[in-house]
């Protein structure tokens, strides 16, 4: 392989003016981002281990200092890369997560605490060390492979050297030149430090030479060299959760999840029968950013056979609306050769995925009878997500809507009720449960549809989730009351009730039938039909669908992603005792081919779509026939 010298890609460029002119107060991170990658290289290499023979298998992480010229090196025997590996994974964004790294800085404004755990998420872990670097060189030979080494430098400016070497044996040397003022990351003392924090729990062996100094006959001394392993190695999933401190729970959830913070809940599995294995899950107390990012987002649990490493990634331990679970699970009885490939099909991991996903729902319903603050906190994080298993998980689609939560017309803003205290509130005239889907809460809330609920005492779910719409088609009923729209179909009311109304509009119809045509003949292109209804009490209109057709806040949904909405024209529905149907009505009776009785209808139905949230269709032609109106009120 010849020398050469290639610029960073512009992403890649930014990113490391960010961290070499930065003044983030945490740089210890970049020691736990190298060792973390260090122990992914061994843990691929422990894999392929199982079946090729040509794999040195002494897995070890060797830490080197010398003061002298001013380096920390971390050292592995795991997988290494080649030289378009080596292209791949440090010179473009390609395998990294640089580019999303960087608009969640900008979006956010992070602050310096934030920082390290972001680079955690996005995978841009190898270039925190330029935050303490006036040079990082890299020595890599990939396991198994007749390609001669790799070397790879730069400063961190613009470009980077890469050329072929000589290594004895596979894995990668990460040299770190330090910077003046970082020469702390050379005392020995500092490195168990953050050892200790954050890679105790590396299943390998960290190690560091130690000089001792011992003092001879007559003021002689003995200098040797100790090499000492910092970290513990503990599979913490084998200890009892009351033997784990809230310092180890910490620790082994950062080390998991690459991220800050505090895991909310610790939840432990020892599962005897047909599946035997261990598992210790986190449920995050704040979900990471790239939770929404599926690109930049690892999915699923650790998964071990018998203590050794299979994948990071295994999806199919968690269904996906659990994603952001984190954790490791440890199986007795799957083959130790496992291949990432057939886990998939594998009956035993789709067993341990049921007994995982029972125990993990059961654990958020205790939570949430028990700790209703804590289970909030976590419902506002992860709520979103959570929801898709109504769709997602038929098996398990009633637990999960017992957990889910909302915002409801009576309550107050921000507060949310489970399903079962909507219920338990319902009036007994009430035979179903009613809910409204929107943006916001503040564009629901002003509903005209919601007028009929209030006046009689009824509470309505606020459904301001983009996930609710794809989901409640699947909700069926709870506690034997069925889910119906409060803005489609006809409202149910008690026999007494229901006969008032039906005399009210049948009377209204009789007397404006000819205005209800004329409105018809109007809007004819924009509505099904024009009727009256028992939904309103103050307002003068409103637009419902059919019972099974798409809300006006999914066609808004499909439309701002640039999906094509089928047409289907919905109701205007009119109050029938407003002052303004009688006014119409004495319109049309002096002359029924007014002008302004076309005005009107088209008003009534621009002031529908307003209410709703719906844009009109021609902003200038409504704004017109507003102003002619004021015009003609103010004669």
């Amino acid at each position: 392989m010849s020398s050469s010298t290639k610029k960073f890609k512009t992403e890649v460029q930014h990113l490391l003016d960010l961290m070499i002119h930065s003044l983030y107060s945490n740089k210890d991170i970049f020691l736990r981002e190298l060792i973390a990658n260090a122990a992914d290289a061994i843990d691929k290499a422990r894999f392929i281990s199982l079946t090729e023979k040509d794999i040195s298998r002494d897995w070890a992480i060797k830490l080197t200092v010398d003061k002298d010229k001013k380096f920390i090196r971390v050292s592995d025997n795991g997988i290494g890369m080649t030289e378009n590996e080596v292209i791949d994974n440090i010179g473009t964004i390609a395998k990294s997560g640089t580019k999303a790294f960087l608009k969640a800085l900008d979006e956010k404004k992070q602050s310096e605490a934030d920082v390290p755990e972001l680079i955690g998420q996005f995978g841009v872990g190898f270039y925190s060390s330029f935050m303490v670097a006036e040079k990082v060189e890299i020595l890599t030979k990939r396991a198994g492979s007749d390609e001669s080494a790799v070397f790879w430098t730069s400063d961190g400016k613009e470009s980077y050297k890469i050329e072929g070497a000589e290594k004895d044996g596979q894995g990668t040397d990460v040299t770190v030149f330090l910077k003046d003022d970082a020469e702390i990351y050379m005392e020995n003392w500092k490195i168990s430090e953050i050892i200790r924090k954050y890679s105790d729990f590396i299943a390998y062996p960290i190690t560091l030479p130690y000089e001792k100094v011992e003092k001879e006959g007559e003021g002689a001394e003995k200098k040797s060299v100790e090499i000492r392993t910092l970290n513990s190695q503990k599979a913490i999933w084998l200890k009892k959760l009351s033997e784990i401190s809230e310092d180890e729970h910490e620790s082994f959830f950062s080390h998991l999840s690459h991220a800050g913070g505090k895991p909310a809940k610790a939840i432990q599995i020892s599962a005897e029968g047909t599946s035997e294995f261990k598992a210790l899950i986190y449920i995050p107390e704040t979900a990471p950013f790239n939770m929404f990012m599926p690109d930049f987002q690892k999915k699923g649990l650790q998964l071990y056979v018998r203590r050794v490493f299979i994948t990071d990634e295994c999806k199919d331990l968690v269904p996906d609306y659990l994603r952001f679970l984190a954790g490791v699970a440890d199986s007795s009885d799957l083959p130790l050769n496992v291949s990432r490939e057939l886990l998939q099909d594998n009956s035993r991991i789709r067993q341990m995925q049921k007994v995982i996903t029972r125990k993990v729902l059961s654990e958020l319903k205790t939570m949430q009878e028990k700790e209703p603050e804590k289970y909030a906190k976590f419902f506002s994080e992860f709520g979103k997500i959570l929801k898709e298993g109504i769709h997602m998980d038929y098996e398990n689609k009633e637990k999960i809507k017992d957990l889910v939560m909302y915002e409801t017309m009576n309550g107050e803003s921000g507060k949310l009720i489970g399903l079962q205290e909507y219920v338990d509130a319902m009036p007994p005239e009430q035979k179903d449960i009613y809910y409204i889907t929107g943006e916001n809460r503040q564009a629901v809330e002003n509903s005209s549809a919601l007028e009929i609920f209030r006046s009689r005492g009824f509470d309505v779910l606020f459904m301001t989730d983009p996930i609710d719409e794809w989901v409640m088609p699947s909700m069926g009923q709870f506690a034997k009351f069925q889910f119906k729209s409060a803005t489609k179909g006809d409202i149910e009311l008690d026999e007494k009730s229901k006969k008032e109304s039906e005399k009210i509009i049948a009377q209204a119809a009789k007397e404006h039938k000819k205005l209800l045509e004329l409105i018809q003949k109007e809007l004819d292109t924009d509505v099904k039909e024009v009727r009256f209804t028992n939904r309103l009490t103050d307002s003068a209109c409103c637009l419902v669908g059919d019972e099974h057709a798409m809300s006006a806040h999914m066609e808004r949904l499909f439309k701002a992603m640039k999906q094509e909405v089928p047409v289907s024209k919905r109701i205007l529905e009119l109050n029938p005792k407003h002052p303004l149907v009688s006014s119409m009505q004495k319109l049309f009776d002096a002359d029924k081919a007014d002008p302004e009785l076309g005005k009107y209808a088209h008003l009534l139905y621009d002031q529908a779509l307003l209410t709703e949230g719906s844009p009109v269709p021609d902003p200038l032609t409504f704004a017109r026939n507003v102003a002619d109106l004021m015009v003609r009120a103010a004669k």
